[in-house]
């Protein structure tokens, strides 16, 4: 789940406005969704086991007859041909094989082990599957080729937009950079398919002709209706490839569906991988909250995205980091109270935590009660904890905190919980 936030102009840091959520898609899963589309895609089987592969591997080399196929590590990351794997450093993350012994060796590798790639940064990625895939790159009258594709929302035009090039493969992001000219756009209105003349003019200016023009024309068609039934923020095809004898094929598939849109999409939904995400934002997403950890040292939970905007930048200019985006909604208790405290406390870089709530759909006093139980049922907090409550019953909000004999800070001002930040952050 990729939650995107858009930074502010007067905040380099972080400026919150909303977080539209996105389910990814591993390449499997994706190729499958699209066939659903008659969209062409390189054939495979995903398995997580090294007899299997090697076993897929065998299979696909009697059906196809030949002993060429790739192996694919499968993450929700890009960069997978130039990665390596942590623990085989001159494993990479995709590997053409021509014999079982070869895809044994190569599972074996990657299966349960870490790939690292541009996209993951150090840490990297854990490897639970891979893709066992037929090879494209078969002989034939004319010559193959790889282009790149994706679908996505452009939101300064409103429009969705087909971007495409003929330079496609693992280089594209070079090619994007030092000759942007290559690549090209087609919008289409979201109300409105994709006309013939616009799958016309993609193909030509992809420079193909004859059956490979034909076929191209038909490609584009299906994968913009599968971007649309299937409800995607992204679709991307890269490589785009031309075979031998002129088929147009989707040989890698990176998939993100609208989360927004699954109550249309049950069964896509139970695709979901939850090994893929961060463990506090999955456990945060349990309990209905809205949560992205940061790299800072003050931790906050806040009720609206709006004034987790304003709070962020409050604690910025207090002189502290946010830890967090924790928006906790307009049903805030003592259950989601308890539960946004034990996901901010699993960072240990926290040094203090402001709880910023206005009391609109939520009583300012039913807050304060949340926080003094969950204080209770927590045990022994040992960071400062800054209570600023404002709106429906503040003043009894505050008068509660101050009664209950915890170690905790209680302002109804901004400027007030700004003061007691910058104490808390300056303290430890």
């Amino acid at each position: 789940m990729i939650k995107v936030i858009f930074l502010s102009v007067d905040n380099p840091y972080l400026r919150a406005t909303k977080i539209p959520l996105q389910m990814n898609l591993h390449e499997y899963q994706a190729k499958e969704l699209l066939k659903r589309y008659n969209v062409p895609t390189q054939e495979g089987v995903a398995v997580d086991k090294v007899d299997d592969a090697v076993n897929a591997y065998k299979q696909m080399a009697t059906n196809s007859g030949s002993k060429f196929a790739v192996v694919k590590a499968q993450i929700h990351a890009g960069g997978r041909g130039k990665g390596r794997i942590k623990e085989y450093p001159d494993q990479a993350g995709v590997k053409v094989v021509k014999s079982a012994d070869e895809v044994e060796t190569v599972a074996h590798n990657i299966l349960g082990h870490t790939l690292v790639t541009i996209q993951t940064g150090p840490t990297g990625k854990k490897v639970n599957k891979i893709l066992i895939a037929q090879d494209m790159y078969y002989d034939g009258p004319s010559e193959r080729k790889e282009f790149y594709m994706s679908i996505l929302l452009d939101r300064a035009k409103k429009q969705n937009v087909i971007m495409y090039s003929t330079e496609g493969g693992m280089d594209i992001e070079t090619v994007a950079h030092d000759t942007p000219e290559k690549i090209f756009k087609e919008w289409v209105h979201p109300g409105f398919p994709l006309m013939p003349f616009q799958a016309r003019k993609i193909a030509f200016n992809l420079g193909l002709n004859g059956l490979a023009f034909i076929n191209m024309v038909a490609f584009v068609g299906k994968l913009y209706d599968a971007y649309v039934g299937l409800d995607c923020s992204m679709l991307e095809i890269n490589p785009l490839f031309k075979s031998a004898d002129d088929k147009i094929i989707a040989v890698d598939c990176k998939m993100n569906v609208d989360e927004n849109a699954l109550i249309r999409h049950s069964d896509l939904a139970d695709m979901r991988d939850k090994s893929e995400e961060d463990p506090t934002e999955v456990e945060a997403g349990e309990y209905n909250l809205n949560y992205v950890k940061l790299d800072g040292n003050v931790g906050c939970m806040v009720n609206g995205a709006g004034l987790a905007m304003a709070t962020m930048d409050m604690i910025k200019l207090a002189g502290g980091e946010p830890a967090n985006f924790l928006d906790v909604g307009g049903s805030a208790n003592a259950q989601t109270v308890e539960a946004g405290f034990r996901i901010i406390l699993k960072d240990p870089h926290v040094k203090a935590i402001l709880i910023n709530i206005f009391g609109g759909i939520v009583r300012c006093d039913r807050v304060a009660s949340g926080v003094i139980e969950a204080y209770k049922n927590l045990g022994n907090i040992n960071i400062p904890i800054i209570v600023r409550l404002q709106g429906t019953n503040a003043e009894i909000a505050k008068e509660l905190i101050v009664n209950s004999g915890l170690k905790v800070q209680s302002a109804i001002l901004l400027s007030e919980a700004a003061e007691l930040v910058q104490k808390a952050v300056a303290g430890n």
